[in-house]
């Protein structure tokens, strides 16, 4: 008799870890993001002007409480909302491994440069 209320137990507990596995798979279904994570869903380059490329990108982000949507180490990311308030974009390490960072005069953005000189400047909308 106790040997079946532990089966019954154990296969209770089964068909729980079954069914919270199943909704938590619902949940984050093909086009959801999981939380603190963001995806380029957009991606425009314009090299009309010469020795001068604009690009534009559009990102999607599921960023956790206390974060907005950013950029770190050139890819999108979610970065603590008090550095997007304050305006101080450095803070979120934009530029790659190898860039220095410096904000614009009116600090709309930022550049990153290139130990060989290039400059690839960033505005925030």
């Amino acid at each position: 008799m106790q040997l079946l209320r532990v089966a019954w137990a154990l296969t209770g507990a089964a068909i729980c870890c079954f069914l919270l596995l199943l909704i938590h798979s619902r949940l984050l279904q093909e086009g959801q993001l999981a939380a603190g994570t963001c995806e380029i869903v957009t991606l425009d380059r314009d090299s009309s002007q010469p020795r001068r490329t604009i690009a534009r990108q559009t990102a999607r982000c599921a960023c956790k409480k206390g974060q907005i949507a950013g950029t770190t180490r050139a890819r999108p990311a979610c970065v603590d909302a008090g550095i997007v308030r304050k305006k101080q974009w450095c803070e979120m390490v934009p530029c790659l491994e190898d860039e220095g960072c410096d904000l614009l005069v009116n600090k709309s953005g930022w550049t990153c440069t290139q130990p060989g000189g290039r400059v690839k400047t960033t505005t925030a909308l």
